[in-house]
């Protein structure tokens, strides 16, 4: 896909399955199901979603997917598949070593564990040149983490580059390359940050968390992840709108099957109209 200078791929970083009652919090099982049936575990099927954008001689990265260095009690509780997001990026000619920049929308394991890999039983980083970017609250939570979502921070995804520097942390909405916007969104995390893509008169926006699927377009369709949903209520009055108003393509992290999709109003109701990006 093209904006302008932008080139803009989707690559899948593989599936995750999550319990389906967690990722549609108060909606009733018959009302979610009918969107994305469960397993015989109460899991839907996820796809992590990436992004591989190239602009002004740079080539970056958002989000990593789950990588390879959990255990395989947790990959199958998790249902870790691939294809992986080495396969995805050499579809494209581009190696680790090519990513100038590593985006992470926030630090939860299926949004950065392909930030680093074991060697010799040693965290090194699998993209060795980048720099790596995320928010400084959504970082020192991601360290200093609580009982409630404890279990989606791996330490070693992240702490491993901040301690050789290679993390960038912001504070604020920040553009770090032409037409590529970062967007502090609170909701899911206090600091996640969605990103805003733009250039020859069109714009694209990655969701992240905020809408995961296009299942979650309808307000109320929140997932029980969210550490402040009604933060991810106010947003979503926001950001889903604007999207519609102004036509920009969505982005959704997780939906396997419309990854990307233009929304329409219909009868009170947001659509969403898949559009292929190679």
């Amino acid at each position: 896909m093209k904006l302008g200078e932008l080139e803009v791929h989707i690559i899948s970083a593989g599936r995750v399955l999550l319990d389906g009652g967690a990722m549609f919090g108060v909606i009733p099982r018959p009302l979610w199901e009918k969107k994305m049936a469960p397993d015989s575990r109460n899991r839907i099927t996820l796809s992590m979603n990436c992004l591989l954008i190239k602009t002004a001689g740079k080539r970056i990265l958002v989000e990593t997917g789950a990588g390879d260095k959990m255990s395989s009690k947790l990959r199958d509780i998790y249902g870790l598949d691939g294809p992986y997001l080495a396969d995805g990026l050499r579809d494209y000619d581009v190696r680790p070593e090519d990513i100038d920049i590593v985006v992470n929308t926030h630090l939860h394991f299926d949004h950065c564990g392909g930030n680093t890999r074991f060697e010799n039983d040693k965290v090194v980083p699998v993209f060795p040149n980048a720099r790596y970017v995320v928010q400084r609250g959504e970082f020192e939570h991601a360290m200093d983490s609580n009982e409630r979502d404890r279990a989606s921070y791996f330490p070693e995804n992240y702490a491993p580059l901040e301690a050789v520097g290679m993390f960038a942390l912001l504070e604020r909405d920040t553009v770090i390359a032409p037409g590529v916007e970062l967007i502090r969104v609170s909701g899911h995390t206090a600091n996640m940050q969605c990103v805003k893509l733009t250039g020859g008169g069109k714009t694209a926006f990655l969701f992240a968390d905020l809408v995961p699927t296009a299942a979650h377009l309808p307000l109320p369709w929140i997932m029980g992840y969210d550490l402040y949903p009604m933060t991810t209520l106010e947003n979503k009055k926001r950001w889903i709108p604007e999207v519609v108003r102004e036509g920009w393509l969505a982005i959704f992290a997780h939906d396997a099957r419309v990854p990307a999709a233009y929304l329409r109003e219909r009868e009170g109701a947001w659509d969403a109209e898949p559009v292929t990006v190679d």
